[in-house]
């Protein structure tokens, strides 16, 4: 079974572990998630499933959404996601996922969306020297120079200028599992984890994991 799977952030805490040393965890309710749809390599052309998570209502569901949901014979769910795996005849339709795909020990990646910062100048947004606060000088935390003249005459596409910071989605990487609680479906993973509490995180095995 693939080690994936979508949560919510709830929060951060510390726990001691076996040897006494204190570490700081994020506690990250996961799952459960239920399998919507299957794909194969010969219908769609690669191993894939769908699932869901978050229980939500009728009225908040578009039709194609809830039909498509009704034919796997699931409840209704707030966000759908994809997940490539190695085989997906080995899934379910209707198939729950829970926190028991990981172990204590394993190294994961987590995906979510950071908080947002609103607008902000250079100096916050992409971390901009500031010009001279000396008397006389008019250039503090303004961005400066933004393009040449006559030629090209124009901001080229990608330019770092001031506007709306954060709400990103974010991945760290290589992060450890220090504590799964089946019972409860949480995880505790080390460090942080972007979003805000209650935010949507997603859960894979770590791709470059370290040796």
């Amino acid at each position: 079974m693939t080690k994936s799977i979508m949560g919510t952030k709830l929060g951060m805490t510390q726990i001691f572990l076996e040897d006494g040393t204190v570490v700081s965890v994020t506690v990250v309710e996961a799952g459960p998630c239920v399998v919507t749809q299957k794909k194969t390599k010969e219908t769609d052309g690669y191993n894939a499933i769908q699932v869901g998570y978050g229980d939500t209502r009728e009225k908040l569901v578009t039709k194609p959404v809830a039909g498509h949901i009704a034919k796997a014979g699931a409840p209704l769910k707030r966000t759908l996601k994809e997940y490539h795996v190695d085989d997906a005849n080995a899934y379910e339709l209707g198939q729950e996922i829970k926190a028991d795909v990981f172990e204590t020990g394993d190294v994961v990646d987590i995906q979510g969306t950071s908080k947002g910062k609103g607008f902000q100048g250079v100096i916050a947004r992409h971390g901009f020297a500031r010009g001279p606060m000396s008397h006389g000088s008019h250039h503090h935390r303004s961005p400066g120079s933004i393009s040449a003249c006559a030629d090209p005459a124009k901001v080229f596409k990608g330019k770092k200028m001031p506007g709306h910071g954060g709400a990103k989605t974010v991945t760290v990487q290589n992060v450890q599992v220090v504590g799964v609680d089946v019972d409860k479906n949480v995880l505790l993973v080390k460090g942080a984890v972007p979003g805000a509490k209650g935010g949507l995180v997603s859960i894979t095995k770590a791709i470059k994991q370290h040796a």
